[in-house]
């Protein structure tokens, strides 16, 4: 098989509906193409409809979101969050800009996500300490739901509010209920390589009324409304473009679409790979359906015959793209000083996982490639 190849297969590249130029034109022609206007309304309604959450505020991406959420519910210097160890960066960057510390949770192995019982011993610790957490930030790892139900029952004696990552899980489901529901605020993206992009952006959503009212107010820099610019607090320019939002629209009608593709993937990936020694795919536990938004693969080197890092180079000589699972925040330098609780689960999964390419406009040509290729790294 050629080494040579032109085109690229991506991890998770965007893959268009139809019916985001038709949005982008009615943008161009209302001449609405700086933030705000119709369509950054019709997203955010979109978007409530969808998730079954009464109020959404478009901004400018999932970390913006974060931020905002966080803001709002006051945290601020010296105090603690806690947050998910196995997660991207901007679930929990957020913390640190309001001067606040994160304190990290290790994964379950049944999930993959924030564990409940390591939780709970998190939340005592702190509060032992006399710093009761501000927040709790589990992630929704590669599209899959945190246990909401078992993380709201650790919370509720503390009355400890949820602000779930959703990032990665637009369009999965848990307990029927679309991914984020339930919580005091739940954080979306829609960055290039998510199950549906708006080329950038993000989404806060939340029941209270109060609370997107705020965001949206901070995000167009806490302006007050007067005649003339006055500003009593510091905000941000975090407020969605119309544009970006016309595209969000179109990709919105195509969601369920993408998300069966995408677990169609899974499953070819799984059936095609699982039966050999050393190779497993992460779970999914029966209180969910995961919108499958990466693949995930574990590797056993000494039962496979290949290293993780070895496949990635393989398939990187075929012009493929894969990635290795995050690498978890306690091992990050700069927060090196953070106190985590576990650890081992996380740095497990990133030492032996790996994210193969998804891209819903993949042929099953390439998904053959891909396929090959990692089976014939064995030694």
């Amino acid at each position: 098989m050629s080494t040579d190849r032109s085109k690229r297969i991506y991890l998770s590249p965007p893959h268009m509906g139809g019916s985001e130029q038709k949005y982008i034109a009615e943008a161009f022609e209302s001449n609405f193409i700086a933030p705000l206007g119709p369509q950054v309304n019709g997203f955010e309604k979109d978007f409530s409809e969808i998730s079954g959450f009464k109020h959404c505020a478009a901004l400018t991406s999932g970390t913006a979101a974060m931020h905002l959420a966080l803001r709002i519910l006051g945290v601020s210097s010296g105090d603690v969050v806690i947050a998910s160890d196995l997660t991207f960066i901007g679930s929990v960057s957020p913390v640190t800009f309001l001067g606040a510390e994160p304190v990290f949770v290790d994964s379950d192995y049944e999930t993959w996500n924030m564990d409940p019982e390591l939780l709970d011993k998190a939340i005592k610790s702190c509060i032992a300490e006399g710093r009761t957490p501000k927040a709790v930030v589990p992630t929704d790892l590669y599209g899959q739901c945190a246990d909401y139900d078992r993380i709201l029952e650790v919370l509720k004696p503390y009355s400890i509010p949820l602000v779930i990552d959703a990032a990665e899980s637009v369009g999965s489901m848990y307990k029927g209920k679309f991914a984020g529901k339930g919580a005091f605020a739940a954080v979306y993206s829609f960055n290039g390589n998510k199950i549906i992009t708006s080329s950038g952006g993000g989404m806060l959503a939340s029941d209270d009324e109060e609370t997107i009212e705020k965001a949206r107010w901070l995000s167009q820099q806490a302006r007050e409304p007067k005649p003339y610019y006055e500003h009593n607090e510091i905000g941000y320019n975090y407020r969605m473009s119309n544009v970006v939002a016309a595209i969000g629209r179109g990709q919105l009608e195509v969601l369920e679409e993408r998300v069966r593709r995408k677990r169609e993937i899974f499953d070819f990936y799984e059936q095609r790979l699982a039966s050999h020694k050393g190779l497993s795919f992460m779970p999914d536990p029966d209180f969910g359906k995961s919108n499958r938004w990466l693949t995930v693969m574990l590797i056993d080197s000494s039962l496979f015959g290949a290293t993780p890092e070895e496949i990635r180079l393989a398939l990187e000589k075929e012009n493929i793209e894969s990635r290795p699972v995050w690498n978890p925040m306690h091992r990050q330098p700069v927060f090196k000083n953070c106190q985590t609780f576990g650890g081992k689960v996380g740095e497990d999964l990133f030492e032996h996982g790996l994210c193969l390419p998804c891209g819903t406009a993949m042929t099953a040509d390439e998904l053959e490639l891909v396929v090959s290729t990692i089976l014939n790294c064995r030694k």
